[in-house]
């Protein structure tokens, strides 16, 4: 698996892509959280398209919601 690229989102989420076995991968941390996203290279134009969706559409707010659920899930154990 190789890193193509880490940044931090507005939002503040961690974001790391990778490429591994004829997929991307999109990695968002929130703290102790995290969600993956695979993607094949071949439905997607490149690693510039993939960050533009994340960067330039709904994408990150829909990732922050399902964030909340996630640590509502987990709140009986904090």
């Amino acid at each position: 698996m190789r890193v193509i690229n880490e940044t931090t989102l507005p939002s503040g989420l961690k974001m790391t892509l990778f490429s591994w076995n004829g997929k991307y991968i999109v990695k968002l941390e929130n703290g102790q959280l995290e969600q993956t996203y695979k993607i094949s290279e071949t439905d997607i134009a490149g690693v510039s398209e993939i960050e533009n969706l994340v960067k330039q559409s709904d994408f990150e707010i829909k990732a922050l919601d399902i964030f909340a659920q996630m640590e509502a899930n987990l709140e009986p154990l904090w």
